[in-house]
């Protein structure tokens, strides 16, 4: 599914792939690779091809996320220093690989990011907010002009990120989630599913609710 949210695309592979974003010259993560000809179809429809991504943001280091990286061919990967190890060293374990029957193949991550850095996307200037809980490196990134958060697998529109897999922590999410409802979030465009356009502090409130429960 193609998706334009104003000047930012949203595209949705199969339920196995993240959402993946494109924003000016920047991807927010990649998917898991495994639909390459669908993501090729898709750029094409967009009049792009996938040497014009400049950088590939990974909001953290799960497969799903990150499988795909390697499809942009020009792009420089992004991602936390808490993550980039998994990303570096292509460890199947900590990046879940074995639930999409696929293994990581090892990748040079130019950026290590950490809370507050800067990724200029667009017309966009992304601040990198650490949430750790679902993973170690999760990060959100937050465009505080209009409010724009990409959440990557912290919140959902219904629902928090799993924090039964490898490197995850339950209380880091809901400490995480809490950070994430002071800073005025107006819209969310999550890792998976469907975005939020409106009533995104509801949303982030149920979901401080949910965490406590996990």
């Amino acid at each position: 599914m193609l998706r334009k949210i104003g000047d930012i695309t949203l595209i949705q592979l199969s339920s196995s792939d993240s959402n993946i974003y494109l924003v000016g010259d920047i991807a927010i993560d990649a998917g898991t690779g495994f639909n390459f000809t669908r993501l090729r179809d898709v750029m094409r429809v967009l009049k792009l091809d996938l040497g014009s991504i400049k950088e590939v943001v990974n909001t953290h280091g799960h497969f799903d996320h990150v499988g795909g990286d390697g499809y942009f061919i020009n792009a420089k990967i992004a991602v936390h220093e808490a993550d980039a190890p998994v990303v570096e060293k292509g460890d199947a374990q900590a990046s879940v690989a074995d639930f999409f029957d696929g293994k990581l193949k090892p990748r040079e991550v130019h950026r290590k990011l950490k809370d507050g850095d800067v990724v200029k996307a667009g017309a966009y200037e992304l601040q990198v907010v650490h949430t750790p809980g679902h993973s170690p490196g999760s990060i959100c990134l937050l465009d505080k002009r209009t409010g724009t958060l990409f959440s990557g697998d912290t919140v959902f529109a219904n629902s928090v990120g799993r924090t039964d897999l490898p490197g995850s922590d339950p209380a880091k999410l809901a400490e995480s989630i809490q950070k994430l409802r002071k800073l005025g979030v107006k819209r969310i465009l999550p890792g998976h599913g469907d975005p939020v356009l409106q009533g995104a502090d509801k949303v982030l409130s149920s979901a401080a609710e949910m965490a406590e429960y996990i």
